[in-house]
This record gives C-alpha cells, structure tokens and sequence, in this order.
C-alpha cells in the first residue's frame, strides 16, 4: 500500500520537465570529476568527491518524495519551516564552529550543516506564501514592510557570522521576486542606493570588517595584495587562462595538482574546470546552467498559482547570482566572496538544498495544470 503512494503515475511522469532533473545530475556528476581531480592527492579529503555523489542520490531521493507530496505542503508550513531556519541561524549565531572567518556551520559528529543554505530555500518560501495571500500586491506600506521584515531577519542572523556572500544571495534573490512581484521601480532602486550609501558610510568604521573590505577592493588590483588576500585570484587566473581552449586534460593541470589554488574543491572548483576543461568545458558548464535557468522561468510563467510562480523566479534568482559571483570571482570579475558554485563546489548543505529547491519547482510544474485520477 505504502508502495504504491509512492509510486509516480503515468500522468505525473508526462508533466516532469526532465531537463529540470537532468541537468543539476550532470552538473553534479561533472563536479566529482573536478573535486576528485582536486583532492585526490589529499588523504584528509580524499573521499569528497564520493560524498558529494551520496549527496547527489539524497537530493535525488527528496525531489522524489516531494514530486509526491505536492508542493502545496511547503506553502502550508511555510511559517513552521520558515521559523525552524531561524531557529538554526540563532543557534548557529552562538554555538556555530568557524571556518575562513565566518561562524556559518554546526557540527554534527564529524560533520556539520550549513543553516544559511536551508534559510535561503525557506526564505523564498515564506515570501511566495506571502506574496500568493496580498490581495492588494506589494505596493502598500503595510505589504512592503511585511516582506522587508522577513528578509531582514535571516540576512541580519547570516551578517554576524559574519557571512557577507550569503548575505549577497538573500538581497538578489529578494530582488528578483519584489521586481517581478510589481514592486514600484523606483522603491527598488531606491533601496539599492541606499545600500550602497550604508557601505560607504560604515566603510570607514568598526562595522565594515577588514577582511571584507580586502575582498571588495582585492579583484580591482590583485597584483597590488599578490602576497595575501590577491594571490588566490592570480593563481586562479593563471589556472584558468593556461587552460586554453582544449584544457590540460583530466589530472593534469599544474596549478590544480600543484595545490597552488586554495579551496580548489569547494569555492574555486572553476578554477579546476577552466585549467583541466578548457574555455570548451567551462562554456558547456555554463551552457547547462542557462538552459536549467531558462526552464525555470519558463515554469514560473507556466505556474497556476502566485506561490509557484515567486518560488520558481526566486530559484532562479538564486542560481544567476550565485553563478555570476562564483564564476565571476575566480577570474577576477567580482570580488571574492566564498560563495559555492551550485551544484558543483563540495558541500552537503549546499547540494541537499538545491535539489530540495529543484524538487520544489519539478512539483510545481507537473501541478501547473490539473491531474484528474
């Protein structure tokens, strides 16, 4: 009886976008070649390339359940779930191990979960919900600031990590779905001037961290700090632009094998499909990534309901920044921020949630229309 719940109908199975599913599989495929070329020679971090494919499988394992389940469940218990990743900011925020600066990991045994990532999933949630019930839209007083609200909170919990990428992620992906919410143009670029008037103003104070100022100015001029914050960037450069056309081949890329390029796996892993790869791979990577985007606001458009819809817009918010400033950090185009790579940079938190995220849209589309049993 169990069994055949789970089992998916025939008429389920027609509504799947498959290129939604295959896409983020390859990619993640792709990935353990390049982490696996990256760490192999490690013995600490020799099995990363086979935990980020268990992660893989456990993600693939939740877009079946939640096809299932019908993606109404997330806008039910969108306040429960949105509550329960704030409740793991707070206590990540006080009892968080730290890494590279920032206390955005609770350890768990030998492992440990990343909050951040499950709050950006269950902050477009909350938002969908919100924004699918405003019978007068965004562009009231009371609408604004009710959405405002719910995005400062988990970005306020991710600041005193402190995180500043992460930090970045929830502002874009906000700024996609308030854009195509309909909210006012000029409140919008109201907002992101006042931002930038706020860092200006606090660059100069104790409230601008001095690592993050070294990330912000550090791509503008990396032969300038080429002794500290910069070298990372030159050598990713040099991985990169030696690549060529072709790549070096599977293995065989001196500054990936050499470990002159730190955090190759994880932060800097298209630094290892750029040298290994070649400007061939990277493009085809990349490719990829703008066909799933594509399919995503084309199921957003396609959606019957306002929650599908900012949910979809605010996925794909989330993967084109993410890509534009992991990519675009490596090859020194936007300043080094340590964001992952979706799909491809190691980290359990990172993958899990984003399949959970494909899950959702996956779900959203096969109920763009009724299915009659």
């Amino acid at each position: 009886m169990i069994l055949n719940k789970l089992k998916i109908d025939k008429r389920e199975l027609k509504q799947i976008d498959f290129l939604i599913l295959i896409i983020p599989i390859v990619i993640a495929i792709y990935s353990s070649l390049n982490i696996y070329s990256a760490v192999h020679r490690i013995s600490s971090l020799s099995n990363t390339w086979e935990l980020q494919l268990i992660w893989c499988v456990m993600g693939l394992i939740a877009i079946y359940l939640i096809i299932k389940m019908d993606y109404n469940f997330f806008k039910n218990y969108a306040e429960i779930i949105y509550g329960l990743s704030i409740v793991l900011l707070i206590i990540n925020d006080f009892f968080g191990s730290t890494r590279n600066g920032a206390t955005g990991w609770i350890a768990i045994g030998q492992r440990a979960i990343q909050p951040s990532e499950f709050a950006k999933v269950a902050l477009v949630i909350i938002l969908a919900k919100r924004l699918d019930g405003m019978k007068d839209g965004i562009n009231t007083v009371k609408n604004f600031f009710i959405i405002l609200l719910y995005a400062a909170v988990p970005t306020a919990l991710v600041l005193i990590q402190p995180d500043m990428g992460m930090a970045m992620v929830y502002f874009f992906t906000v700024l996609g779905i308030v854009f195509v919410a309909g909210l006012d143009l000029r409140v919008i670029l109201g907002g992101i001037f006042g931002i930038i008037v706020a860092v200006v103003g606090v660059w100069n104070t104790s409230l601008m961290q001095q690592y993050w100022k070294a990330r912000l100015t550090t791509f503008l001029n990396p032969e300038q700090y080429s002794s500290s914050t910069g070298l990372q960037l030159i050598q990713s450069q040099i991985a990169i632009g030696s690549g060529g056309i072709l790549g070096k081949g599977f293995l065989k890329g001196t500054q990936i094998q050499g470990g002159y390029i730190p955090e190759n796996y994880t932060d800097f892993i298209f630094s290892v499909v750029g040298e290994e790869w070649g400007l061939i791979g990277a493009i085809v990577l990349m490719l990829l990534y703008i066909i799933l985007i594509y399919r995503i606001i084309k199921m957003s458009k396609n959606s019957k309901d306002t929650f599908g819809k900012v949910f979809c817009v605010g996925m794909a918010s989330t993967l084109l920044f993410s890509i534009y400033q992991n990519m675009g950090m490596t090859i020194g185009i936007a300043p080094i921020s340590g964001l992952t790579l979706p799909f491809m940079s190691y980290g359990g938190s990172a993958m899990f949630t984003a399949f959970i995220s494909i899950g959702i849209v996956l779900s959203i589309g096969i109920r763009k229309n009724k299915i009659n049993f």
